[in-house]
């Protein structure tokens, strides 16, 4: 026990001393450097020469978490970066999109006006605003009705082939009746062939042709057009191309884009006769030139003399 505190007696004094000597090389160095004359300056730069460079392994610690917190710094601006970039990109797709679906508006409404029809047939262009298919009922409502003159029974086309006829008109709306509707029935002629038929359709977008005059002239790839018989659609509105089905039967491959019906050309086509009175088509009593026909009272008279 008295050799430690003997220990502690020495340790004490020499701690002092040494943290004296140690501040008053401190500060002879401080003077010195602070001193101004040539000679102490050649010796900071020979000191400086020669212990500087040996303590780079020293400053390399230093110097790599200066650059870890430097790229630290750019990751946090390349992410940002990154995150405004990701912004701008989907804003880019949207407006892409709208791009898209505005050209093609442009194409079509393009096609409308390129539509070479009869001079005589004006018509009124009007936008699709809904779909009321169903699996018994094909058509589609245009925002055009009564106000703008529509009439019932009208042909209406897209940019390309016919489309249908209006089968009901309201007051600022008229629904249109496709041609692949079951209730659907037009005359068409197959060209070149010249061959009439009847367009029905039966809720497929490649509706059947019915009583061919001669199936053997008709071959797929024939134009389809309206024929213009019973004075309901004008003639020579293209409707298709025909087309052999699974099923054997000719078929039509219709020129109108069902899946993208937009815009709608209702024709203004000449106005037919009204019948209101289905007994008018019956044509007048004919004169019969042979035996008359026998009156109650002739078969009553002869019945009478028989007996």
């Amino acid at each position: 026990m008295a050799k430690d505190k003997n220990s502690e007696d020495y340790v004490g004094p020499i701690r002092r001393l040494a943290v004296g000597l140690l501040v008053l090389v401190l500060f002879g160095i401080f003077l010195f450097w602070r001193i101004d004359s040539p000679r102490a300056e050649r010796l900071r730069a020979e000191a400086i020469d020669t212990f500087v460079p040996s303590f780079a392994w020293a400053m390399a610690p230093i110097n790599g978490v200066i650059n870890l917190i430097s790229d630290f710094e750019s990751y946090q601006q390349l992410r940002a970066q990154n995150q405004d970039l990701r912004r701008e990109l989907q804003q880019m797709k949207a407006w892409k999109e709208a791009a898209l679906q505005l050209e093609q508006e442009n194409a079509k409404l393009l096609d409308l006006n390129n539509v070479s029809l009869d001079p005589q047939l004006t018509y009124v262009t009007g936008v699709v605003i809904t779909d009321s298919g169903s699996p018994f009922r094909q058509s589609v409502l245009v925002n055009v009705g009564a106000r703008d003159g529509i009439i019932d029974g009208w042909p209406t086309m897209d940019g390309i082939g016919l489309v249908g006829r209006i089968a009901g008109v309201g007051q600022n709306t008229s629904r249109v009746m496709l041609l692949t509707d079951t209730s659907s029935r037009i005359p068409v002629t197959i060209q070149p062939s010249g061959q009439n038929a009847i367009l029905g359709g039966d809720n497929t977008l490649n509706p059947p042709l019915e009583f061919l005059e001669d199936t053997a002239m008709v071959r797929p790839g024939d134009r389809v057009v309206s024929s213009g018989d019973g004075g309901v659609f004008p003639a020579d509105l293209l409707v298709g191309q025909v087309a052999l089905g699974t099923d054997n039967r000719l078929r039509v491959r219709l020129a109108a884009d069902y899946q993208r019906l937009e815009f709608l050309r209702v024709l203004r086509s000449q106005p037919h006769e009204e019948i209101p009175d289905p007994t008018d088509l019956l044509a007048p009593e004919a004169e019969f030139f042979g035996p008359a026909a026998l009156t109650p009272s002739a078969l009553t008279t002869s019945e009478v003399g028989d007996g």
